[in-house]
């Protein structure tokens, strides 16, 4: 009797320090993790101070998100092995068989992983999304059914605001292609239509006197990346001729810059007596349809 109570005691003192010791791994591990995205936010705050990344400041909200999502997965998986590796020795101690319950578990484990296919392909494709920063908060992309404005990341689910207002939620998975209009450069491209018998150097000056006034003045001068070019003559018609103008601008801003330099090539033909002719594209798709 007395030897069974010992051996109940020594079990019972191991199976404790088990559990304590997995309890203070656990509380290391996620320590450790938090303190280095902590530390990872501070750099990434500090070069957010010192330079420009492509001419355009990194999204801190981004920066953040991501590294604290990143930060929550790994701190999820660190608990499961701890708290998996415990239980099992808990379990082991208990004199519990090893072998069997192994192999019920990596059965429930196919079907539920069977079942569960699509969470898990969510899963995964947030996750990878996440550490090759295809896009972050406030990048505006195009998932193919949906373009908007990403308001959050999540391992499964991304969240957009669309340009009417509306909120859409896309599974991680269902994305096969996104177009991030947030990054790199845009092009501004402004069609210019005059009549055929129009001073083409003429127009051609005063489109360009236009830009290089419009690259000076603010906000214009830092969403311009390079000066406003007039390609030439893009379609002529047998009433009007067609000048093509072009801008590189920062991402997501080419439609505000397009209709700023619109109004000002506008203001600048008629100052010069020159009138503008109808765009033949806009006539054909306004025109009503024959009999």
């Amino acid at each position: 009797m007395g030897q069974s109570w010992e051996s109940f005691a020594t079990s019972g003192l191991r199976i404790l320090l088990i559990a304590v010791t997995a309890f203070l791994v656990r509380l290391a591990i996620r320590r450790s993790i938090t303190r280095l995205i902590g530390r990872l936010n501070r750099e990434d705050r500090h070069r957010r101070r010192t330079a420009a990344l492509g001419g355009l400041l990194i999204n801190p909200e981004r920066r953040r998100q991501r590294s604290e999502t990143i930060g929550s997965v790994l701190k999820s998986t660190a608990s499961v092995l701890v708290l998996g590796t415990a239980a099992l020795m808990v379990l082991s101690e208990l004199g519990v068989q090893l072998g069997p319950l192994m192999a019920s578990a990596g059965v429930a484990g196919v079907a539920l992983g069977f079942g569960a296919r699509s969470v898990v392909a969510d899963v995964l494709s947030g996750l990878f999304m996440l550490l090759e920063d295809q896009y972050g908060v406030g990048d505006t992309i195009d998932v193919g059914e949906a373009t908007g404005t990403v308001l959050e990341i999540g391992l499964r689910v991304t969240t957009l605001r669309g340009a009417g207002g509306e909120t859409w939620y896309v599974r991680n998975g269902e994305i096969s292609r996104v177009g991030n209009l947030s990054q790199g450069w845009a092009t501004a491209s402004v069609d210019v239509a005059v009549a055929t018998d129009a001073d083409l150097e003429g127009v051609r000056g005063i489109i360009a006197t236009a830009g290089d006034a419009m690259a000076l003045d603010a906000p214009w001068d830092e969403l311009l990346r390079d000066p406003v070019e007039v390609l030439g003559v893009e379609s002529v018609t047998s009433e009007s001729l067609t000048v093509r103008v072009t801008a590189t601008t920062q991402p997501g801003k080419a439609p505000e810059v397009e209709r700023e330099l619109r109004w000002r090539i506008k203001r600048a033909l008629d100052a010069a007596g020159i009138e503008q002719a109808d765009d033949p594209a806009a006539v054909a798709d306004g025109a009503p349809a024959g009999p």
